[in-house]
């Protein structure tokens, strides 16, 4: 009976979640389209519209978790935030269920987040034309073997970002890199080598070139921290009603100066960075080893 409850909430939730992607996909891209009219006001009016929608979706989205598929969210350290103001989001990754968290935690609390994204993701159905119409940046990482085999490569990473970035500098935003570049899982741990007990090793640079590109227009930067009680969930392990409690601790920190300079060609700035990366995510792993001892007391 138990088995046959949870796979009609899967279907009765996912079929809600799909209605209302489909029901806002089409207004946002249609505003994508639109805003390639070039009068600057203009644009700027359809970026507040498709915006506006995808609010609207994520507003939706909370209600059928409440409906359907509810969790306690038990969060600290959101009091310094402020909606009109510019962001930079750092968050450890594990699930898809992550950005649900984060969308419905930050929601109306700081401007709309904006995802990097591998730029093979513009490919997903309806989802893709939805963030390319929101001016999600779609990223193509230069590998080290392609700049082995194509030194003029150099650079080209850095120059991608601050071409995203730039039409960020108008219109307050909150941009999110999930600094470990992909979903935790014991078997990528291992074959890292991570010397973290609950995370993968930290990806600088991305962070770093949103520095590079924007540093003195960020306010802050928001360190999310997730952890799941009851241990890592899938998408349909969320639909299914088996998360119970999500664990969030929200840090707030200024922008130090010592975060930006030039990553790519400045070699001590470089190691400087990363090592104050790892320092950030040392402390992360701590917060979560506190959160799962807390929970087992």
């Amino acid at each position: 009976m138990a088995v046959v409850l949870s796979s009609f909430r899967i279907i009765i939730a996912g079929m809600f979640y799909c209605l209302n992607t489909l029901v806002w996909v089409g207004p946002i891209f249609l505003c994508g389209l639109l805003k390639l009219i070039p009068i600057k006001p203009w644009q700027k009016a359809m970026s507040w519209l498709a915006k506006s929608c995808a609010s609207f979706w994520v507003g939706c989205n909370s209600v059928i978790q409440n409906i359907f598929t509810p969790f306690t969210l038990s969060v600290s350290g959101l009091e310094s935030l402020k909606k009109k103001d510019w962001y930079l989001v750092i968050a450890n990754h594990q699930s898809w269920v992550d950005i649900l968290v984060m969308q419905r935690l930050l929601h109306k609390r700081i401007p709309f987040l904006n995802f990097f994204l591998k730029q093979e993701l513009i490919y997903v159905p309806f989802l893709g034309l939805a963030w390319w119409a929101l001016d999600f940046p779609f990223m193509k990482r230069t590998s080290k073997a392609q700049l082995k085999k194509n030194p003029a490569l150099r650079g080209k990473d850095m120059e991608t970002t601050r071409k995203a970035c730039e039409k960020f500098k108008e219109t307050p935003v909150s941009i999110v890199n999930f600094v470990e570049g992909t979903r935790f899982t014991k078997k990528k741990h291992q074959r890292q080598n991570s010397p973290f007990n609950y995370l993968l090793k930290p990806k600088a640079g991305g962070v770093a070139f949103v520095m590079q590109a924007m540093g003195e227009q960020l306010a802050q930067v928001v360190n999310i921290t997730i952890h799941y009680p009851q241990g890592i969930p899938t998408f349909v392990d969320f639909l299914a009603g088996r998360v119970k409690e999500v664990q969030v601790a929200v840090n707030v920190m200024p922008v130090s100066e010592h975060f930006i300079g030039d990553y790519t060609n400045d070699n001590e700035f470089r190691v400087k960075f990363q090592q104050e990366l790892n320092q950030i995510w040392q402390e992360k792993d701590q917060q979560i080893n506190r959160l799962a001892h807390k929970e087992q007391a």
